[in-house]
């Protein structure tokens, strides 16, 4: 394989897709560009930030579910593929979808900032145009290095419109179509 440029991406997605299956337990691969990235493994703060999200969108929105690492399209452009700590989408939404689904019933994916040098370019701009681009309403990102969220909608030509920052310990309110009031007082419990 050879390095992927602007106008080639640096593997196939099926070939990605190959790679991906046969990946050991503790390796995340994403194709997100036309590149493959490796996401790092999750750290006990990671996984309690996604816990209560989950508890919160249970609490906040009978009948959705907010899954773990479901693989989703998320470029037309070079057919990526993503695996966001959390997609928000009714409950069912996924059965029978196989591994990498449409995003089209996702409300909100949601990403949770590793400590590693990748974190800056993949989940706060590269991210943020692969679920803008595939058209997911809402995309939450909880910022560890600045103990912030970022609520990104309103998705239009593979951009958010929209872009809000909330410190930890705000009231947050999640736009239409998640429609959901987060207290993020807990997240300061897995600052720094």
């Amino acid at each position: 394989m050879t390095p992927g440029t602007a106008k080639r991406p640096q593997l196939t997605t099926e070939e990605f897709e190959q790679l991906a299956r046969q990946a050991p337990e503790t390796v995340t691969l994403e194709l997100v560009k036309g590149k493959l990235k490796v996401k790092p493994v999750p750290d006990g703060d990671h996984g309690e930030i996604i816990m209560w999200l989950q508890e919160q969108c249970m609490q906040h929105k009978p009948g959705f579910g907010l899954y773990g690492d479901q693989g989703l399209v998320v470029e037309s452009y070079r057919a990526g593929r993503a695996r966001p700590d959390g997609s928000l989408a009714q409950r069912g939404y996924f059965a029978g979808r196989g591994e990498w689904s449409d995003p089209s019933g996702v409300l909100m994916a949601v990403e949770v900032t590793s400590y590693d040098s990748d974190t800056d370019r993949r989940d706060r701009k590269e991210k943020a145009a692969g679920y803008a681009a595939a058209g997911i309403p809402v995309y939450l990102l909880v910022d560890r290095d600045g103990g912030a969220l970022l609520v990104h909608s309103e998705p239009h030509n593979g951009e958010y419109r929209q872009r809000t920052t909330y410190a930890y310990g705000d009231t947050v309110a999640l736009p239409d179509p998640v429609g959901i009031t987060l207290d993020t007082e807990k997240l300061k419990e897995f600052a720094g």
